[in-house]
């Protein structure tokens, strides 16, 4: 039975508002609006009769948003026709996450069409037809691993995938988006996550990045885009797990990110900003929030280090209220903040950020912390992948039965010459 809380929102909520000293500034004007209406759904909320003062994830509106996005989305989608994958992604992992199985049929058409959107030389692009490129061939792994069917696993094409990796690999090890692209993080963390989770691996396509990652991580403690550029919670979320996941996290300089990481959760909000000095934002709950549950492992492992066994490092209650309170779409789906509309990015990363502080997990506890009603828990979240925790076993105990494959950068660049040739 999940454990229910209620943090309440207004205990120190006057001192908790942002202070302007004096001095306006765009910025300031903006933050206080944000604050204005965050506390008129609160005292809406606090002053409403509802004697059970329970928030209430509205999951069966949520089902159907994603579900008829799953089917037919409208016009002005159109400026996503590169990022299918993703939308494909966003939706499938949210229904995970609200434990909804797809239906035979919903889950051979996914397949099916992310099939058509992988390339004979390797790697998804954002649509059939279109390129290959490092962020939508994460989102269609990510996608095919949570359908977790054998035709799923079958339809990736590990050897090419690995090829385009070697493409798509830096001298100095970090990794272009697509071929001719942008060389920044997301690129390496995109290429490192879909070889753990397919078992294509190796030392030697990864030789060095960790080094490059970690020339991302600022002043601050965060981690930028590239190297010399401003923290920012989707870029560290990406160093962080690169690094974890290349067995380099002991490069981290960790209580630098902690402590950035701590003051990124708002104090009136109780959600996630971004960057410093920027306003909350519904997806930074995961982007933000995912990156404790990593931070934690890691400071367990470091003997002098003395840290709670119950609860990540951040207030988990609050950020649950502003999820549930401020971040619901009456017509279903979630959004970035109260005034936006909805869409599957922020739908699948506010619900994914809501799993990470509803559900503290370690080798040794697992300890629900549920705001409102016992219902709204959801699955539990992979904080390295952003998938089921289930789906990423299933995955890891299939690929892993599969033999390593150990092309070369020579190898790989043969066989792309050998290929032009014979087009």
């Amino acid at each position: 039975m999940a454990e229910t809380k209620m943090w309440c929102m207004h205990s120190k909520a006057d001192k908790e508002k942002y202070n302007e000293e004096g001095v306006s500034t765009v910025t300031s004007d903006e933050q206080m609006r944000v604050e204005r209406s965050v506390a008129a759904i609160f005292n809406y909320y606090l002053n409403t009769e509802n004697d059970a003062k329970e928030p209430v994830l509205h999951r069966e509106k949520h089902i159907m948003y994603l579900k008829k996005g799953l089917k037919n989305l409208p016009e002005g989608f159109v400026t996503l026709d590169a990022s299918r994958p993703w939308l494909v992604y966003w939706a499938v992992h949210a229904l995970e996450l609200l434990d909804v199985s797809l239906t035979d049929d919903e889950a051979t058409g996914i397949i099916d069409f992310l099939k058509h959107c992988q390339n004979p030389t390797g790697g998804f692009g954002g649509g059939p037809g279109q390129y290959s490129h490092l962020a939508p061939t994460y989102a269609a792994v990510n996608a095919l691993v949570i359908i977790g069917t054998q035709e799923a696993y079958d339809a990736i094409n590990r050897e090419k995938l690995q090829e385009f990796l070697w493409k798509m690999h830096t001298d100095e090890g970090a990794f272009r988006m697509h071929e001719g692209g942008e060389v920044d993080i997301r690129g390496a963390y995109c290429a490192v996550s879909v070889a753990r989770l397919t078992n294509i691996y190796t030392d030697q396509l990864f030789s060095e990045t960790a080094h490059w990652i970690m020339r991302c991580q600022s002043y601050e403690g965060g981690f930028s885009g590239t190297p010399g550029m401003e923290a920012h919670g989707g870029y560290t979320f990406c160093g962080l797990a690169a690094l974890t996941l290349l067995h380099a996290h002991d490069l981290c300089d960790t209580p630098a990110l902690l402590r950035w990481a701590v003051n990124r959760q708002m104090r009136f909000e109780g959600g996630f900003q971004g960057r410093t000095n920027k306003l909350v934002d519904g997806c930074y709950s995961f982007w933000q929030g995912g990156l404790f549950p990593i931070l934690h492992t890691l400071l367990t492992q470091e003997d002098a280090v003395n840290i709670s066994a119950e609860h990540w490092m951040f207030q988990q209650e609050a950020l649950q209220e502003y999820l549930l309170l401020c971040c619901q779409h009456q017509r279903g789906g979630l959004i970035d903040k109260p005034g936006k509309g909805p869409d599957f990015y922020h739908t699948c990363y506010t619900l994914s950020g809501m799993s990470v502080a509803q559900h503290f997990s370690t080798a040794a506890i697992h300890k629900k912390c549920v705001v409102g009603h016992p219902s709204n828990e959801l699955v539990v979240v992979h904080p390295l992948y952003n998938i089921g925790v289930e789906s990423a076993v299933s995955a890891t105990q299939h690929f892993n039965n599969l033999p390593v494959l150990k092309i070369t950068e020579s190898n790989s660049n043969t066989t792309n010459q050998e290929s032009q040739v014979q087009t």
